[in-house]
């Protein structure tokens, strides 16, 4: 019969368990971090500058409207 695990044998089980897991894990290099970094950047730059044309627009034609 398997012996019965307490409360700190299984938080002790659970660290062992992520500790081997985290060694399986590809790690992405420092050109890979670099490059994904930068297409985040560019893309809610773009973001952010589309939301605020369509915002400025709108608001110049619904201004008028309800004043």
């Amino acid at each position: 019969m398997a012996k019965e695990l307490g409360f700190f044998g299984k938080i002790s089980k659970f660290f062992k368990s992520v500790k081997s897991e985290l060694k399986k894990v590809n790690w992405p290099n420092k050109e890979d971090i670099t490059s994904n970094t930068l297409v985040v950047i560019v893309t809610v730059v773009a973001l952010i500058s589309f939301i605020g044309v369509i915002d400025f627009a709108l608001a110049n034609i619904i201004t008028p409207l309800i004043s």
